[in-house]
């Protein structure tokens, strides 16, 4: 296992939401990286657990019809450890974007579980809170 993979599959997890400078947020890029059994937690601000198709569709339509513009989020700080077929990583993240006109930053934290499968290293769940 290296390291790398896991830092590249959270880059791309982080990436999917970015839609600055006109670009259209690749979210599809969930499926990519993620198993499709995956599930996704949010706790804070609203408590919320979504599949992975669950969770792709409002975040598609949030970032593609102005609601939510120029908006990226990308990884802080990170600690990550990896046991066998197993890793875990947890990611202090910060985000900026424009939500319906007005300029926003914020912080929160993610973990990410990551296994091993026969098409290589996949995140099995992910569980973010934003900060207040």
């Amino acid at each position: 296992m290296s390291k790398a993979e896991i830092d590249r599959l959270t880059a791309e997890f982080f990436g999917a939401f970015d839609n600055r400078d006109g670009k259209v947020a690749d979210v599809d890029r969930i499926r990519r990286v993620m198993l499709p059994e995956g599930v996704i937690v949010c706790t804070a601000p609203q408590y919320a657990v979504y599949s992975v198709e669950n969770f792709i569709e409002p975040r598609r339509a949030l970032l593609s019809d102005g609601r939510l513009t120029e908006f990226s989020e990308w990884e802080v700080s990170e600690r990550t450890q990896v046991d066998g077929d197993l890793a875990v990583r947890f990611s202090e993240y910060a985000k900026s974007g424009v939500r319906e006109g007005r300029p926003f930053e914020g912080t929160g934290a993610k973990t990410l579980q990551f296994v091993r499968s026969p098409e290589g290293w996949r995140i099995s769940a992910v569980a973010w809170y934003d900060h207040p």
